[in-house]
This record gives structure tokens, sequence and C-alpha cells, in this order.
């Protein structure tokens, strides 16, 4: 179990002063060309400092987070803040070291062997497990990214790390906005890193409300880079969002959160005009921005010879996919598509429920979330509540049956936010027709285009129609993550896997988001169209994030100092602690 601590929390600002905002804005423009100018050896030494630093604030990190989420730090529930905070981060880091160390030697930013080309000319770059270490620490997992069609491997070579083929003299420096997210404690600093070491732009990093705590521990650990002016933090609501939106010096945003505040940026507010401006293609903001945006993350159930076990171990998957960080992530699992007329689809479903029964329920910390969850579950009569919440917190909800061919059905539509997973049915009992059925509805019917699951069974694999099919689906997933048998979170957390919406958005129709982040590999943003991570059907151990894992926050609490420096000599101390999961 992990101990309690004394460490004393940071009084976190409420918002900055206008004023106080340019300066940081004018300190940014200043330093921006020497930062963009900074050679790669000047740039590891700042990233060594950026690595310590995190890792010396982690357990603060740790510590903020339970406060503002009602967890008990001593609890295995702390193992969220741990795995999704200072691990990313530090692991992130360290990648990005990795990946110049290799560009500083005169190496390409990854080793071409792990290029190859199909049948079809697709590229595919196999970008995990990175290491042996990795390999032994997550066996059974690997991840590739697919690029566009048309792309070659001497494309992949030409364009990757793009910003670091510009000779330094000749690179402009640009001041970038970072809108950081509400949530998760790892998704400001690795939005800020992917703009800083990957883009070469000054970031200034605008806090969320919610997740403001963050902003004094990322100031604490790179405070070397604020000193330079090559960073700075900045704190408040929609109004100091919108005054740096707006600010001349700004030159680009990045965005993780709504797509409606989104669109409220680019197009305007919701109305007549803003319709004109979309069809005439005429946004209001002029600036470059990315984003990542959220999604109705849908999780498709090939069928096949599963076993009560193998039942069991995906309801307790889908589960963690649900329940992790109460709910509030954009990848949480939130509709479960089965396949009409198979036996084993009650079956499923009851694995889920009954696993979601066993999970505490938890604080509905995010504004809004009492409402969201009011509109979807009030709102249909198949509702299954699942315990008997507190002040303060909501249950787990279920939403089974729904009809898949009901155009104005909610659940396929808005994102819930909160502790819900809807479930429905489309095809029929035969995998081919199933997915066939599944990756239309998927594709057509369902908001979104951040990540998405496919559940099948290794036998199912064995047979070539199957396997055919389940390749095809893949391929025409139009999610920018597609992971088979697991959470798609893992591919937030890997950091070589890169991290965004299917490049099939357009401004006009957002979705989940343009661009990409993490891509600690540097593979060519405009060149990507999604990665696919696979995983075995039935993990061994227990997978750290499961919400029933008995030593996630011991193992979160070692992953900080693994990350930091691997070492085949920290592996048992880990291992043995999940073996006991």
């Amino acid at each position: 179990m992990v101990a309690q601590t004394n460490i004393k929390l940071p009084e976190v600002p409420s918002s900055t002063a206008r004023p106080d905002i340019d300066d940081k804005l004018e300190r940014l423009k200043r330093a921006a060309d020497g930062f963009a100018k900074t050679s790669i050896p000047e740039r590891l030494r700042m990233l060594r400092q950026m690595l310590e630093g995190y890792v010396a604030v982690a357990e603060e990190s740790v510590l903020a987070g339970c406060k503002m989420k009602g967890i008990d730090p001593g609890s295995q529930l702390a193992a969220e803040e741990w795995l999704a905070g200072p691990v990313v981060v530090v692991r992130n880091l360290r990648l990005l070291m990795e990946t110049l160390e290799r560009i500083d030697r005169g190496l390409p930013p990854f080793d071409p062997a792990r290029m190859r080309t199909r049948e079809d000319g697709r590229v595919i770059v196999d970008v995990f497990p990175t290491s042996f270490l990795d390999k032994l620490m997550f066996g059974g997992f690997s991840g590739e990214v697919r690029m566009k069609p048309g792309v070659s491997p001497a494309d992949v070579l030409a364009r990757a790390a793009g910003h670091y083929k510009t000779p330094p003299a000749e690179r402009k420096g640009i001041v970038a906005l970072v809108l950081g997210a509400g949530n998760v404690a790892s998704i400001p600093p690795t939005d800020t890193l992917y703009k800083m070491f990957v883009e070469g732009r000054v970031v200034v990093l605008k806090m969320n409300p919610v997740n403001a705590h963050v902003g004094p521990v990322i100031e604490k650990a790179w405070k070397p880079l604020i000193e330079r002016d090559f960073l700075h933090v900045v704190y408040g609501g929609p109004d100091v969002g919108k005054y740096c939106v707006e600010h001349p010096i700004v030159e680009e945003i990045h965005i993780t959160g709504s797509d409606k505040t989104h669109d409220m940026m680019v197009w305007g507010p919701p109305g007549p005009e803003r319709e004109e401006r979309k069809r005439k293609k005429t946004p209001l903001l002029g600036k470059a921005i990315t984003s990542e945006l959220g999604n109705v993350s849908p999780l498709l159930v090939v069928p096949g010879p599963y076993s009560e076990k193998e039942i069991a171990f995906q309801g307790e998957s889908i589960t963690a996919a649900i329940a992790n960080n109460a709910s509030f992530n954009c990848n949480s699992a939130k509709l479960l598509v089965q396949p009409k007329g198979w036996a084993l689809r009650d079956k499923l479903r009851e694995a889920v429920r009954a696993s979601l029964a066993r999970v505490p329920l938890r604080k509905a910390y995010y504004p809004g979330a009492e409402d969201r969850w009011r509109q979807l579950v009030d709102g249909h009569k198949t509702s299954i509540k699942i315990g008997d919440p507190k002040a303060g917190e909501l249950a787990w909800a279920m939403i089974p049956e729904l009809d898949a061919d009901d155009a104005n059905e909610i659940a396929f539509q808005m994102e819930p936010w909160c502790s819900v997973i809807s479930e429905t049915a489309v095809g029929t009992s035969d995998p081919v027709e199933y997915l066939e059925a599944a990756v239309k509805f998927a594709n057509d019917r369902v908001w979104g285009t951040l990540s998405a699951t496919i559940i099948v069974h290794p036998s199912s694999l064995k047979d070539a129609r199957v396997k055919a099919a389940v390749d095809k689906a893949i391929d025409e997933l139009r999610y920018g993550t597609v992971v088979v048998n697991h959470w798609p979170a893992i591919g937030f957390a890997f950091g070589s896997t890169p991290w965004g919406g299917h490049p099939s958005s357009t401004p006009e129709d957002i979705q989940s988001g343009k661009g990409w982040v993490h891509n600690t590999y540097l593979l060519p943003d405009d060149d990507i169209e999604k990665c696919v991570i696979r995983g075995p059907l039935v993990a061994k151990p227990k997978p750290v994030w499961f919400a029933n894992h008995a030593t996630a926050a011991d193992i979160g609490k070692k992953m900080v100092a693994f990350e930091a420096a691997p070492s085949a000599f920290k592996l048992p101390g880990i291992i043995g602690k999940a073996l006991k999961g």
C-alpha cells in the first residue's frame, strides 16, 4: 500500500490578470526565435532537466489529483493519478530524448527496420514495444502506425522529424497556446511537450479550472524553461481562454477538450451565422489549430467461442475502461456494440454489470456530470442503475438494448462524460456479417473519431474468412486508434503511439479533432492515418489499469522510477507487485 505523506500542496491561482498574460506572451515572443534555433544537445539538456524535475514532483502531482477527485492517497485507487499522471509524462520525456539522441548521431528518428510495406502498398511502422524491456513489461502487446495510402517508405523517412530537418538558422520562432484538458494530469504537460520538442514552438499553457492543480506542479518541475521564457502557465476560466486565443502574439492553438469549445472559437456562437460560415468555409479564427475532442467510444464484440473465464475477464476489462477516472476520459468505454442473435450477448452484458457492481462509486467531480447523467439515464426506460450514491456521487449506469436503427438515439451522438455505458446490437451472429454491419454503424452513426475497440477470440482468427473480416474492419474503422481486446487508453499511455482523431474529420465537422500528439518517433503528422494496437484476449498478469487491481498504486510509483531510467534490475519489483494484483 502506498504510504500517505505530509507534502504541502501549493496554492492554485484562480485567474491570471490580463497585464500578466500580456507580459508572459511578450516574453515568449522575444524568446521564440532563440528556442527555435536551439541545438539538439541543448534541447536534450532541457529534456533531462524536465525529466528530473517531473520525477521530483511526481508524488505532489498525485496528491493534488487525489485531493481534487476525492481519492484516498493511501488507497490503491490512487494508481489512476500515478499511471495517468507522472508515469505518462516521464515516459514521454524519456522517449523524446531517445529520439533526439538518434537524430543527434545523424540517424533517422526511428530505426528504418521498423517500417514495412503491405502487399497493397500501405506503409506500416511498428512503434511498440519500443525496447526489449517494453516487451518484457507488456508481453503480448504490439502497436503499429498505418500511414495514409500513397505514402511511401521514402516519404516517411524524408518527412519524419520535419522541424529538425530545417537548419536552426532558418527556423522561425512561433508562440503557441495550449488549452489544457481538465480531466487527466498528464495531458497538459504532454501536449506542451509536443508543441515544444516536436514542432519547435514556445508555449503558453492555459490551465483548465478543473485541473488547475496541475499548473503549479508543471511550473515547479519545469522552472528552468519558465525562467528562460520558453514556457509560461496561465490560469482562469473561458474569459482567459478567449483572451489568449484572440491575442495577437498567439499564432497557433492546440486544445484538448470539447468540440463545443472548439467550434465556439473557430466558428462563433451557434446559430445561422455559424452555419453560414461553415457553408462558406470562412472561420472566425484565422490561426492554425489542432485538437483532441472526445468520443462516444465503441466496443465491437466479434462473436466467438468465449469461455466463462474469458467473458469474465472482458467484463473486468470493459469495466476498467468505464470506471477509470470516474469515467471522465475521452476514451472511456461508452457503447457496447454486440451481434444480434448472439448466444453470449446477455452473458457479456451481465459480466460488465456484475463487475461494475463491485467497483466503489466515485465523486462526480467534473462540472455538468449530473445533468448529462440524468439526461441519458432518465431518458431511457431500460436504464440499469448500479450502486447507492452518496452526495456528490453518481451511480454507475448501463443503458441496454438500444435500437441501432433509431436515428434520434442520443446515446449514439452525445458523449456522456459521466458514469454511463450504453449497449446495442447490429448485424447477425455470423462474424463476417456482424463486422460489416458494426463498422458501418460505428463510422456512420456513432459520434467521434478518436478510439475504438474490437474484441475477438484468437480461435476465431484461425478462420481465414474471419481474420480477413477483422483486418478489413481495422482498415475501415474511421478512428485514430483501434485496439484489439483492450482499452484504447493504452495508446495514449505508450507515447510512441500517436494519439488523435482520425484524419477524415474536417473543420466544419470536427468530430474528435485534427492533428496528433505524443508520437515520440516524430512520424510525419500529415501522413498518419491511424494507430493499431493488439493485445491478448486475456492478459496475464492482470493489467495494472483494472479497477480491482490490488497493487496498482504501488506499481505506479515504481513505474515512475522505471520510466525515468529503465533497467532490468527494476523489473522484478514491478512484476512481483503485478503478480499480486
